[in-house]
């Protein structure tokens, strides 16, 4: 499936050039997997073996299950890798994993490639547990054939036609076929990924209801797909919204500028509570030097702020935070939310023309009626 998703992940590992993160809740659903495995699953598959070789072999399938989630995602990006398609990270959660690409696939058939390539991994791992586990007696037997087992589910689940999952990328990328038009393709696969959400909700409640097993975590992925097939939806929307908006056509011209000399105290009341703007381009003879906003203000005690100045407390100016005018408003947008910015500058000729905020973006739409 697409700053990282999780905020509770950390990086433990670089493959193939991308970042592999683990999300908190992995070591949850690590922890119930182990515990499933160790006191259910082995103990019926092979009840000759003693105790503590149950609870080695339940920990070694859950870290197999991951290591196969993980290989799945690593399929999705080596294809999408062909078709020049960035990998931000890979990250392991309590759902499984999900690679976030940087941007879409070019055409219908490189999305199909890309979302059909994690489903066939899992099927070919299947397929390689499954010979293993008949060539093997034993604890190894029952280990093997549990790992062909939640690789053939784990692929034929993915499947499923629900947006952002796989089988709804595939759906994308015929529908997109068909009509030519990647935005209505995505919104009807959304759409459709929702309905899938639902039905695993009501479902879920109902086994809840009836006392069957499973209902709650039905419950869990039907909320977590409706929530991505909706955010996808919504960003959909809004791609199609900015299609062709350059960034020229939103930016503020006229621009207001701070003395990095001045106290922050001059800078509150002259500037900030005067303009009601939540941060300010710093200047110093004609030289912009950075961006200071409410947040590095509010990091300084209110009692030191006619001791402070606005060039102790600036964010230093990075090229990376800058675009140009012709640049797309999407992709300006895009770059503020991956480094957690309000306002990027817009250069010209190495001089500032302009300036571009999330709230002026809002503002645009607002105003087109978009």
């Amino acid at each position: 499936m697409n700053k990282t998703l999780f905020p509770g992940a950390w990086k433990v590992a670089t493959i193939m050039g991308i970042p592999m993160r683990v999300h908190f809740s992995w070591f949850i659903v690590f922890g119930l997997i182990t515990w499933s495995l160790s006191t259910h699953y082995f103990p019926k598959a092979a009840p000759e073996l003693p105790v503590a070789s149950y609870w080695i072999k339940g920990t070694l399938a859950a870290l197999l299950l991951f290591a196969s989630v993980t290989f799945h995602e690593l399929s999705h990006s080596y294809i999408a890798k062909k078709y020049h398609v960035s990998i931000i990270s890979i990250t392991l959660f309590i759902f499984g994993g999900i690679a976030q690409m940087k941007g879409e696939p070019p055409h219908p058939k490189a999305e199909f490639r890309i979302a059909i390539a994690g489903p066939i991994s899992s099927f070919l791992l299947s397929s390689l547990f499954f010979l293993l586990s008949i060539s093997t007696t034993g604890g190894p037997r029952a280990l093997f054939s549990y790992l062909a087992q939640i690789n053939f589910i784990l692929g034929a689940f993915n499947l499923i036609p629900g947006f952002p999952m796989d089988g709804g990328r595939i759906l994308r990328a015929a529908l997109w076929s068909r009509t030519k038009d990647f935005f209505y393709a995505t919104q009807k696969a959304a759409n459709f990924g929702q309905k899938i959400a639902l039905f695993f909700l009501l479902f879920g409640m109902f086994l809840i209801f009836t006392g069957s097993s499973g209902g709650l975590w039905l419950l869990l992925i039907g909320w977590f797909l409706y929530m991505a097939a909706q955010s996808s939806q919504q960003q959909a929307t809004l791609q199609e919204a900015l299609s062709g908006i350059k960034v020229k056509n939103v930016m503020a011209r006229d621009i207001v500028t701070v003395n990095s000399s001045i106290p922050i105290d001059e800078a509150v009341d002259k500037y900030f509570l005067r303009y009601g703007y939540g941060g300010f381009p710093v200047m110093d003879d004609g030289t912009f030097l950075g961006i200071i906003t409410l947040k590095e203000i509010k990091d300084v005690p209110r009692k030191d702020w006619s001791k402070v100045k606005v060039s102790d407390i600036l964010v230093p100016h990075d090229k990376k935070w800058e675009v140009s005018p012709d640049s797309d408003v999407m992709g300006s947008l895009e770059l503020m939310i991956k480094e957690d910015k309000g306002r990027i500058i817009v250069m010209e000729n190495d001089k500032i023309v302009g300036l571009i905020t999330r709230n002026g973006i809002a503002r645009y739409l607002q105003i087109m009626g978009k």
